[in-house]
């Protein structure tokens, strides 16, 4: 902030002192001059005084000052005091009522201007001694000087409530953008949360399902069991690059010219990743047969990932619930409108255990409902369980 823009702030902050140095100068160069030019000068010099004094405090008490100037006037006027420089107080006053006081105080105060106006006119230059075009002349001009003032009070005072209303839009900006980045921090950390679920809950389930197969035939197969380790070995290195990929996204890094920042963000899976997702779960143990109907159609990498993650889930909770002797069945269908996805399993269905602490189903809705789909789970009628998707095509604005 530069040195003058301090300065004016200090002022903002502290008007006393300003307007008590301006009285104190109007007080020596207008009043004491006005009393020695004019008899009585005690009288001209008192009633200067208590003016400058209400100057002192015409911003933080415009009405009590314009007041007090007023009735000084008024004072002047009815004991037949000649009008002398020392009237520049009067339309200090004005202004300062019309800039700082209250929309009601500033008509008052022009009111006032006013009646001082026909009073000063009709006392100082009578028709009857000066003539008409005199007094006319005299009304005019002085009814000039305070519209005048009044009307420097009133841009002052349109001039602050654009700043105060822009100052107020700048305040408003700043909190809507804070609230904005609280809200795009909040779903970025339950998107990720998404991912590091589904990430996480499928391969550790393939991982625990593998070991637990392992355990049970290396007494009697010790080739499963290799081949199990195997299946461990591939599942966790997959688990590893899903979650570079996931941590990828959160990076940033600026261009070649360094003017913009952009995201980094490693290729996501898919609709097309979605026969390795089925190999994945059938090594894992669980039969899976996948079908497609209908010729298929590329879909946006948003939609195209979520519907990817729900099967994923699907998948996830089948193997882990389903029991021992499930079959699971997953099948895509291309309508005109609409993409349908259907993952069944013939397994426990609402039998099967749960520790009733999954964010699965939560989670499908979720991104679901970001691009017009909904989900539907629930028990299967011939048994088994099944999970329901259907989504248009396109991203919802």
């Amino acid at each position: 902030m530069r040195r003058r823009d301090r300065l004016y702030a200090w002022v903002r902050r502290h008007p006393l002192v300003p307007d008590a140095a301006m009285a104190c100068a109007l007080l020596i160069t207008v009043v004491v001059l006005s009393a020695s030019a004019y008899d009585p000068g005690w009288a001209h010099a008192a009633l200067g005084a208590v003016m400058c004094a209400a100057l002192v405090f015409r911003r933080v008490r415009p009405v009590a000052s314009f007041a007090v100037l007023a009735g000084c006037g008024l004072v002047q006027w009815a004991t037949g005091l000649p009008l002398t420089p020392a009237g520049v107080l009067l339309l200090i006053g004005l202004y300062s009522v019309s800039g700082y006081g209250p929309r009601w105080a500033s008509r008052a105060g022009l009111a006032v201007g006013f009646l001082g106006v026909a009073l000063a006119a009709t006392r100082d230059y009578p028709i009857a001694e000066w003539g008409v075009q005199t007094f006319v002349a005299s009304v005019v001009s002085l009814s000039a000087v305070v519209i005048g003032s009044w009307a420097m009070g009133d841009v002052r005072r349109v001039r602050q409530a654009y700043v105060v209303e822009l100052v107020e839009r700048a305040h408003q900006a700043e909190r809507e953008r804070d609230q904005r980045a609280v809200i795009a921090a909040a779903e970025e950390r339950a998107r990720i949360a998404r991912e590091m679920h589904d990430v996480v809950a499928h391969n550790l389930s393939v991982i625990v399902v593998q070991a637990d197969g392992g355990r049970y035939a290396a007494a009697q197969d010790p080739q499963a069991a290799a081949d199990a380790l195997k299946t461990i070995g591939e599942t966790g290195r997959g688990a590893l690059a899903e979650m570079r990929r996931l941590l990828g996204v959160l990076r940033t890094t600026d261009d070649e010219d360094g003017d913009e920042q952009a995201t980094v963000r490693n290729p996501q899976p898919g609709l097309g990743s979605l026969p390795e997702l089925v190999t994945s779960v059938r090594q894992a143990g669980l039969p899976v047969e996948f079908d497609v109907a209908g010729p298929p159609r590329p879909l946006p990498p948003g939609p195209s990932l979520a519907l990817y993650r729900v099967i994923q889930e699907a998948l996830t909770n089948a193997l882990k619930h389903a029991g021992p002797a499930a079959r699971a069945q997953v099948r895509l269908a291309f309508d005109t409108d609409r993409l349908t996805a259907r993952v069944t399993d013939d397994g426990r269905g609402a039998a099967a255990p749960s520790d009733g602490l999954g964010q699965g189903l939560v989670g499908m809705r979720e991104r679901m409902a970001m691009y017009g789909g909904t989900v539907t789970a629930g028990p299967a009628s011939g048994g088994g369980w099944r999970v329901e998707v259907a989504m248009p095509y396109g991203e919802r604005e």
